[in-house]
């Protein structure tokens, strides 16, 4: 339908501006201008409505004299994608010796040179096709830049922002030609904000791809790790190994700042007193590290789920089992750690709340007082406000006879005060004294 559109739109356009050039007429110029600036709008609406495959197909469809008009109704910003959509040939008819870029993203390829891995950031179509890459890393790649890759490698990339709509039964499976595909929680904690990005792994003819949509530490580890320890991998499931090893590392990192973090807290939590502002500033760090530990936790499992179907699977060596297993060892490991850090988390979480709770206690106990202070204040103040109190002081000054009411009053509060503070301390005094070690 888009292509008749399309079609429809550029057969329109010249036979209206074939019968504006027939007419006699001296404007017929001002006239074709402003017909042809009509029908240019219409047709950059549609295909501005257009994805950049389709315009690919629409191109390779129409006769060469409506290619280059078409091409030059296209917007500069989406040339370069629907440059990845077309075949070699027709771009160079359109774009000249310009090559497509990878503008959206980046693409990295590794490939094994003499044992020693060769790292290049690949900017363009020609240097993927000249590249034999044990690895190829896609770091938010347009859709037609994923397209291109994945016809040039013959499998199909995924959308990492499809990733989290998977259930986790589907995250892990074989397709019918050999593909590999499995799709795990990677931690990002970045300035104290923690969450999980997903990431695509696929296997394809001895080749590992990885699709993920934001930057990442284990990858960039993984990286530096390839630069400084030559005959580290030799086939793309070391590397897959590799890098779920070293998001067990990243994680297990993790784990030790909350340890460092939560040492912190305890220290304020026991000290001898915690305002409210201060618990509540406990509790925000407490919470904080609750979440870092929760998604710990569950991307180990993830991780552990993925190894575990690899090793399921049989698609690894007997070296690559071994190092399969010291991974699922050392996410049990992190496991019963994370487990703790929760038990230290409520501890210190009921702890806060205790304090608060004593708080609220002494400010209970400061009004309870000061009503016991005032009770007998407010009776005789009542007293002292009716008739019969003027006529008990007749005869006696205002002045005087008021002021000795309010001295009185004052007397009576300071008792009531020292009553209660000497009974207060006689209890404090009867408790019995800790015990002392031995």
């Amino acid at each position: 339908m888009s292509q008749q559109t399309v079609t429809d739109l550029l057969n329109k356009q010249k036979i209206v501006e074939g019968m504006v050039r027939s007419q006699p007429s001296h404007r017929h110029q001002l006239v074709e201008s402003v017909v042809s600036q009509q029908h240019q709008a219409e047709l950059q609406t549609v295909l501005s409505r257009l994805p950049a495959t389709e315009i690919g197909k629409i191109l390779e469809t129409l006769p060469p004299d409506d290619v280059l008009g078409l091409w030059r109704q296209i917007e500069a910003g989406r040339q370069n994608d629907i440059l990845w959509e077309v075949p070699p040939a027709l771009g160079e008819r359109l774009a000249g010796p310009r090559e497509p870029q990878f503008h959206a993203g980046e693409v990295t390829a590794y490939e094994l040179v003499d044992g020693r891995m060769r790292i290049v950031d690949v900017t363009c179509r020609s240097e993927m096709e000249s590249l034999r890459p044990i690895w190829v890393d896609v770091l938010g790649a347009s859709k037609s830049e994923r397209g291109w890759l994945a016809r040039h490698f013959g499998l199909e990339l995924p959308d990492p922002e499809d990733l989290t709509d998977l259930e986790v039964s589907a995250r892990f499976y074989v397709e019918e030609n050999d593909e590999v595909h499995l799709h795990s929680n990677f931690l990002l904690d970045r300035e104290g904000r923690s969450r999980s990005v997903p990431v695509a792994f696929i296997v394809h003819a001895n080749t590992l791809f990885t699709i993920r949509s934001e930057e990442l530490p284990v990858f960039r580890l993984q990286r530096l790790r390839m630069r400084n320890q030559p005959g580290e991998v030799s086939d793309c499931k070391d590397l897959l190994l590799a890098l779920y090893a070293a998001d067990v590392e990243y994680s297990a990192d993790a784990l030790e700042d909350t340890y460092a973090t939560l040492r912190h807290v305890g220290k304020k939590v026991l000290s001898e007193s915690v305002t409210d502002s201060d618990a509540a500033r406990i509790l925000a760090d407490i919470a904080e590290e609750e979440d870092l530990n929760g998604r710990i936790r569950g991307n180990m499992l993830d991780t552990q789920r993925a190894v575990s179907f690899l090793v399921r699977g049989k698609f690894l060596s007997p070296s690559q089992l071994d190092d399969a297993r010291e991974i699922i060892r050392d996410i049990e490991s992190l496991n019963s750690h994370t487990a703790f850090l929760f038990e230290k988390i409520n501890f210190l979480m009921d702890a806060t709340v205790g304090f608060i709770n004593v708080n609220q206690n002494k400010r209970v106990s400061q009004l309870t007082v000061a009503g016991v202070v005032f009770m007998p204040l407010n009776v005789l103040a009542g007293i002292g406000g009716m008739s019969e109190f003027s006529m008990m002081t007749q005869g006696i000054p205002w002045p005087i006879a008021y002021g000795a009411f309010m001295a009185g009053m004052l007397a009576v509060g300071w008792g009531t005060y020292t009553l209660l503070k000497y009974y207060e301390g006689r209890k404090a005094r009867r408790k019995p004294a800790p015990a002392k070690g031995r």
